[in-house]
């Protein structure tokens, strides 16, 4: 398949990207809406999974060769890619949910941060801290795409945000965000820290999930036992956030948001428009 191809979507099938977008979102809505101390992160993937089926589509996550979940659900120290289970939220965790739904043969995938309400405050406020920042930087990368000619302009937008925030924190090197479509993982690789080579031209019909994954402290990771779930080797508190991005003729638009990322892009200036 062809470069041109293979990266930018003709506009009606950035109208098909829409759905898939949606039911992601509405899929997390239902996960933050029940997030509390002593729930289990199974119960919290069955309410992902419950949504993502009601409304027609499936869990691309259960796609992926060996994984039987809708979502990944990783705490504290757990970065990316943990496995939902028997574990028991508490007071004060911070905990990140990934997921993605297929509608139709078309892919969308997000992620969230949530603080579980409690806790000893210093940490919660800590954490809290953690998912604001990774939270806007994901953002700061979303806004730079509206106005970006390569896609290596978002992981400077990232970074940056990041810096910019006083905070010594860690970006995960290893783990990046993607191009998304047909499948839920295409290219391009769209790095969450400054690169060299910028990569191919952002244009219309090109589809992207940014993903900042970012630390307390050190980048360094280990994947488990599971081999599945990403964890850092120093201990510290990780965050990661997720939106997938249309650009289209028309400017950009945010597939996993409601309202097409018009709060998130708010403070950056930028203002998203509906694909046609």
């Amino acid at each position: 398949m062809g470069l041109r191809r293979s990266l930018y979507k003709t506009p009606a099938q950035l109208r098909s990207m829409v759905e898939p977008g949606l039911i992601t979102a509405a899929a997390l809505d239902a996960v933050r809406a029940l997030i509390a101390a002593g729930m289990t992160t199974a119960e919290l993937d069955a309410a992902a999974s419950e949504v993502i089926l009601a409304r027609g589509a499936e869990s691309n996550f259960q796609l992926v060769r060996g994984y039987r979940h809708t979502t990944c659900i990783s705490v504290n120290d757990q970065v990316v890619h943990g496995i939902p289970g028997e574990r028991v939220l508490e007071a004060g965790d911070i905990v990140s949910i990934d997921a993605g739904a297929q509608f139709k043969g078309w892919n969308g995938d997000s992620a969230i941060t949530v603080v579980v309400p409690g806790g000893d405050p210093a940490v919660r406020a800590s954490r809290e801290r953690l998912s604001q920042v990774t939270e806007g930087s994901l953002w700061a990368g979303v806004a730079a795409l509206a106005s970006a000619s390569r896609v290596g302009e978002i992981g400077d937008a990232v970074q940056g945000y990041i810096e910019r925030s006083g905070e010594s924190y860690g970006i995960l090197r290893d783990y990046v965000g993607h191009g998304i479509g047909r499948r839920m993982h295409e290219g391009p690789t769209i790095f969450n820290y400054r690169v060299s080579d910028l990569g191919p031209a952002v244009r219309p019909g090109l589809c992207v999930a940014i993903e900042p994954m970012v630390t307390v402290g050190s980048e360094e990771t280990f994947v488990e036992d599971d081999d599945w779930t990403v964890t850092t080797v120093d201990g510290s508190d990780g965050s990661h956030w997720e939106h997938s991005v249309a650009v289209h003729e028309n400017g950009i638009w945010v597939l996993t948001a409601a309202d097409g990322g018009a709060a998130g892009l708010a403070p950056f200036g930028v203002t998203p428009t509906p694909i046609a």
